[in-house]
């Protein structure tokens, strides 16, 4: 017998955080019995257990994907609103992923989809500070005060970011400039907001890191399927709390800003990735 939010999670419905929430919308049956109590467990071998009237198979072999997302895909399996999400691109996978976090609609760059709901969990619960990397184009030139603001936490929503680390890039002009920045929170639309707090909204937003991962070979709207090394690096991240600079993220102590992100191992051996569909 087995937790109910663990089984759904091994089953790659859902991570247990999603799947707890699930519980509680009312949306799971056991034996056709709604079940909102999180303690409760089940059997898989025996029960009949079903999300939204759908019965939840025995867990499935793991699959990590790394996806380079491009821009107009919401990330998400399914939206009510009929736009495309990036399972349309995710041709020949036929495991219940599901995206690992999220990246906005007009936002590019690495996203993982997994259904290994242990790990999803941790890469996204802020207790593990995975950090993301992402380079971004904004309106006008941060001087060395807005830089410094963004570095050690602006003020969103009336709490205040975590420390994050913070590069300008050169080649900038008057009207815009190219920054890096890397985060390991992982609040909704976080670096447009960011940006948007000291008076240089965001042009374009592309994420090129999560934790260890990184390729600059992944074309936009092609995949492929992490190697063993990947998913091993993963999990060492997800597993010790660490900020963005490498020590515990505390007040007054954040990342000097404009240094390097410096950052992941190279990803490991390539597989080919494939098209996305042809939209029209």
């Amino acid at each position: 017998m087995e937790r109910l939010q663990k089984i759904l999670s091994q089953a790659g419905v859902a991570s247990r955080r999603t799947a707890e929430d699930l519980m509680r919308q009312g949306r799971v049956t056991v034996n056709g019995e709604t079940v909102r109590e999180l303690g409760t467990k089940a059997d898989p071998a025996v029960d009949d257990i079903r999300v939204d009237g759908r019965r939840v198979k025995s867990a499935e072999r793991p699959r990590y994907v790394l996806l380079n997302k491009p821009k107009g895909y919401v990330t998400t399996r399914s939206d009510p609103q009929r736009r495309s999400t990036v399972m349309e691109l995710l041709a020949g996978v036929r495991e219940y992923v599901y995206p690992v976090g999220r990246l906005d609609y007009d936002t590019e760059g690495l996203l993982l989809l997994t259904n290994d709901g242990d790990l999803a969990a941790r890469l996204t619960h802020p207790r593990h500070e995975v950090p993301r990397v992402y380079e971004v184009k904004v309106a006008g030139v941060p001087d060395d005060h807005d830089i410094d603001r963004i570095a050690k936490g602006v003020t969103i929503d009336g709490r205040r970011t975590q420390p994050a680390r913070v590069e300008l890039m050169p080649g900038r002009h008057e009207s815009h400039a190219t920054l890096r920045i890397t985060i390991a929170e992982g609040r909704n639309r976080q670096v447009r907001r960011m940006f948007d707090a000291i008076g240089h909204p965001v042009d374009y937003l592309r994420r090129i890191a999560i934790g260890p991962l990184r390729d600059v070979r992944l074309k936009p709207g092609h995949w492929r399927d992490l190697s063993d090394d990947e998913v091993r690096a993963l999990r060492r991240a997800a597993h010790t709390p660490t900020s963005p600079s490498g020590s515990s993220a505390r007040a007054g102590n954040a990342p000097a800003a404009r240094r390097p992100p410096g950052t992941t191992p190279a990803a490991g051996p390539r597989r080919r990735a494939r098209a996305p569909r042809t939209r029209h």
